[in-house]
């Protein structure tokens, strides 16, 4: 069978391994298929697009799915059935990395149900799959039929010692000062999403320029693949919005829309908006007939938004005023509340206008941290930040269950924001869990709870190197102007172009994600948005710092206590004992929790000084080691004719020799000791072969020698 098969290859430096894109060979029943090679990390992604839709459709149906085999790397996935199920947050995260970056260059009419999968069939554990395969689905897109014609690159740049490094390996990883991916095309940045220790904004500008730069070769090389290997472009039904359709909209309600967004209060501005559509409704059916109406009513409902979503932005760049009326710059009223829980560790309540998050910060032992198989390996995570988004918090019934891939993201990125704040020297020797539930939604609920995090860990007692704040930067992009909204609420995010949220201490940024709705974002406008969300981030750092200046100085009344010993490490298999007998047995007769480290170190955890005493001393006494000249009531372990072997201490044995029970003759041992019985010994040190030496004589009164008469 003849093989049709076309490979592009880039090294983006001299110090990086070459990217190979391979199509026409693998999946070829696909509309566009990738077999991407980095090292001896592969790849497979495959782009399909469904039939057009018989109606209309007031949306672009495309997904996104990455997955991570097991036989990647030979291994056989955890768990009872040995398969590959539901997908990791990690999968989660790529998928969302991958989707958020080309969702907007698709054209804006195109409705077709699409979807992109994304397959790591091989990993070296050194070239990430994630960077490769947001590009191969670019690639896979661009080599395709389907109506993709802006090719995206992706790079992760990391820094350390002040150098860049351009896709940092998972080793190279785990010391950045600077890890951050970027996606755009050749003309601009399209997505951001990164962690970094206190880094000023003019290093990611830096960093972000740098990123581009590289950016702009995979696109070209994108553009060659499309030139030479790609399929001539589909037709597909266009279902945008007709320009005299929308200028005519603007006509009618234009006006109505304006003054609705001027009403005060989420809930009431909603219901003023919602009684302008309706009456948009009236006005249409009118114009149409009530039966053309009906049988094109999401089609007229999407115009009805496509107006709202002009005169939302007109409004703002002409008037410069928000739809709450505040200024671009000005942040919503915060107020802070902590303590709130009587039980729970540390709490906080932190509330930005209409968006209100209740933050709880839970202390445990390493037991406590969480277990994660990937396809690297396992990972012990001991910092954790979960994010629940009921939907009562936006006046909703909805559903209720496992987490989605929104919570997922907003978990991970609050997450990443506080990480580099968690005391990491040792002395702090906690699995610390945050959980966030968001109460009241109004946009920017992600940033409230890395800023109720932080106050949650502080209320705790968790010694965080400094406190974190998170603000969401906007933008509104028209006709060539453009206005940058500090603190967006939801309305200004749904209808806006840009949701660029920035975390950081004073000193500077630990997180940035960014996603846009327009083609990509100038220089300009990203220095303008840093410099802008710093101000905002002091602003509510300092509001934060006035609510609680320090961090606590005392552990919860609940939070459990903890008292590092340190032990010989020879002493280490004593104390687990043969399959954890020993250690168990102390866990079960005192209610602690105790986790046993590398190089003796051994953590003790319990509630109630009572329960610390006794497992120290139960610790202690079980690698307790023999000091000489000392008296021990010994266990008796075997009974020979020369001697017993008895246990002084747990796990270290000696021999008592029949000439060092009595100063009497004794003839045989068993006639005086019996297995189990306790007897007092002295230890008298070792003797040239290492063993021990024990004596019961000497604890005895000599015998008195009786004289004899002349």
């Amino acid at each position: 069978m003849e093989k049709n098969i076309s490979t592009f290859s880039l090294a983006l430096s001299e110090n990086t391994t070459p990217m190979s894109f391979e199509t026409g060979w693998k999946a070829k029943q696909a509309n566009g298929s990738i077999w991407a090679t980095q090292g001896g990390t592969v790849v497979l992604v495959t782009a399909v697009a469904g039939r057009p839709p018989e109606s209309y459709v007031d949306f672009f149906p495309l997904t996104v799915n990455y997955f991570e085999k097991y036989y990647a790397v030979g291994k056989f996935p955890g768990g009872y059935i040995k398969r590959e199920t539901k997908p990791s947050d990690r999968e989660t995260l790529t998928s969302r990395l991958i989707d958020r970056p080309l969702r907007p260059m698709f054209p804006e009419g195109y409705r077709n149900e699409t979807q992109i999968v994304a397959t790591v069939v091989s990993s070296d554990n050194v070239n990430m799959p994630d960077i490769l395969a947001l590009n191969a689905a670019s690639a896979a897109l661009m080599v395709s039929d389907l109506p993709f014609t802006i090719p995206v690159g992706a790079v992760r740049i990391g820094k350390k010692d002040g150098q860049f490094i351009i896709n940092p390996s998972l080793e190279e990883q785990k010391g950045l000062s600077m890890n951050i991916t970027i996606a755009g095309t050749e003309d601009a940045i399209a997505m951001v999403e990164a962690g970094m220790a206190n880094v000023s904004e003019e290093e990611i500008v830096e960093a972000l320029v740098f990123g581009h730069d590289q950016i702009k070769k995979i696109t070209a090389l994108q553009h060659e693949m499309a030139a030479k290997v790609g399929k001539p472009k589909m037709e597909y039904v266009d279902f945008a919005i007709p320009a005299d359709m929308l200028k005519d909209g603007i006509a009618k309600v234009g006006e109505r829309f304006r003054a609705a967004f001027s009403v005060q209060g989420k809930l009431d501005k909603y219901a003023a908006i919602d009684a302008v559509k309706a009456d948009f409704a009236k006005i249409l059916k009118e114009q149409y007939g009530e039966d053309e109406y009906k049988s094109r009513e999401p089609f007229y409902k999407d115009l009805c938004k496509e107006v709202e979503k002009y005169i939302f932005r007109d409004h703002i760049i002409s008037t410069r005023n928000r739809a709450d009326g505040r200024a671009t710059d000005e942040i919503r009223p915060i107020d802070i509340e902590h303590s709130v829980l009587p039980c729970a560790h540390g709490t906080a309540l932190f509330t930005r206008g209409e968006t209100q998050a209740l933050v709880t910060a839970t202390l445990g032992s390493k037991m406590d941290s969480q277990k994660i198989d990937t396809i690297e390996g396992e990972v012990n995570k001991e910092f954790t930040l979960q994010y629940n988004f009921p939907p009562y918090s936006v006046g909703e019934t909805g559903r209720m269950g496992a987490p989605g891939r929104r919570e997922i993201g907003h978990g991970a990125l609050a997450e990443r924001a506080l990480s580099y704040v968690i005391p990491t020297d040792g002395n702090f020797p906690y699995t610390i869990r945050i959980v966030s539930e968001i109460l009241e939604s109004n946009g920017s609920s992600s940033m409230a709870t890395v800023c109720g995090g932080t106050l949650a860990m502080m209320d705790a007692g968790v010694p965080i190197k400094a406190p974190v704040a998170g603000i969401a930067m906007g933008l509104v992009y028209q006709d060539g102007k453009y206005i940058i909204l500090t603190d967006i609420m939801g309305l200004e995010d749904h209808l806006g172009d840009m949701d660029f949220k920035v975390a950081g201490t004073e000193s500077g940024i630990t997180a940035l994600q960014m996603d846009i709705k327009i083609k990509g974002l100038s220089r300009q406008i990203l220095e303008e948005s840093l410099s802008q969300a710093k101000a905002g981030r002091l602003f509510i750092l300092d509001k934060m710092k006035t609510a609680l200046p320090n961090v606590r100085a005392e552990l919860a009344p609940t939070a459990p206590r903890v008292k590092t010993i340190n032990i010989n490490p020879e002493k280490t298999g004593m104390l687990i004992g043969p399959q954890g007998k020993n250690i168990k047995a102390i866990i079960e007769a005192t209610g602690a929790t105790i986790d046993i480290m590398d190089g003796g170190v051994v953590n003790i955890f319990a509630l109630t000084a009572e329960s610390m005493e006794k497992a120290i001393g139960m610790v202690e006494g079980t690698v307790a080691e023999a000091v000489e000249g000392k008296t021990y009531t010994a266990t008796v372990k075997k009974v020979m004719e020369y001697g017993a072997f008895v246990e002084i201490l747990p796990g270290l044995e000696g021999l008592l020799h029949v000439s060092q029970y009595s100063h009497e003759r004794t003839a045989s041992i068993a006639d005086v000791l019996k297995v189990g019985e306790k007897v007092d010994v002295m230890y008298m040190g070792k003797d040239r072969n290492g063993r021990l030496e024990l004596s019961r004589k000497v604890l005895l009164p000599k015998p008195q020698r009786e004289s004899r008469e002349d």
